[in-house]
């Protein structure tokens, strides 16, 4: 199986990061920031909307996780709402990665959480990277959650 490797340039680029990861999971110990190299990172188990297929009567259900690196360079600070690091076993559900420009290429880019929580990230521009890191399993779970309209972070 061929592993993803994806760079984000612009906000188109980060749009399709964010559909890619919609629905990953990860523990918060999995979150990095490092204001001395500009950089935040973090490791998901990214869910594979691309191989699933509709999981309908009939079709063949090809559930799967990868696990899977989110990094993002250039970053001026970053900003967590709802989102405890102490509690380093909680688990996060990631709904949408998106940007908001302020002073072209400058501008924020928030990770939107199931629940409410959101990361922040005041950015240089975007310099982005996701990729798969190796692993892959089968899952016989589908991600669902409640339809909240926009996923929009208030920040």
């Amino acid at each position: 199986m061929q592993q993803l490797k994806l760079l984000a340039l612009d906000p188109e680029d980060l749009e399709i990061v964010s559909a890619h990861l919609q629905d990953a999971v990860l523990r918060i110990a999995d979150i990095a920031y490092v204001p001395s190299d500009s950089r935040f990172a973090m490791i998901v188990n990214r869910f594979d909307w691309v191989n699933a297929g509709d999981g309908g009567k009939g079709s063949k259900k090809n559930f799967q996780r990868h696990r899977t690196a989110l990094r993002f360079d250039r970053v001026l600070s970053a900003k967590f709402r709802k989102i405890r690091l102490s509690a380093k076993d909680a688990v996060l559900e990631l709904l949408a990665v998106q940007f908001e420009e302020t002073n072209k290429p400058e501008g924020y880019v928030t990770l939107v959480f199931a629940g409410g929580g959101a990361i922040r990230l005041h950015v240089e521009c975007i310099e982005a990277e996701m990729r798969d890191l190796g692993p892959v399993w089968k899952t016989k779970n589908l991600p669902e959650h409640e339809d909240s309209g926009d996923a929009k972070a208030e920040t």
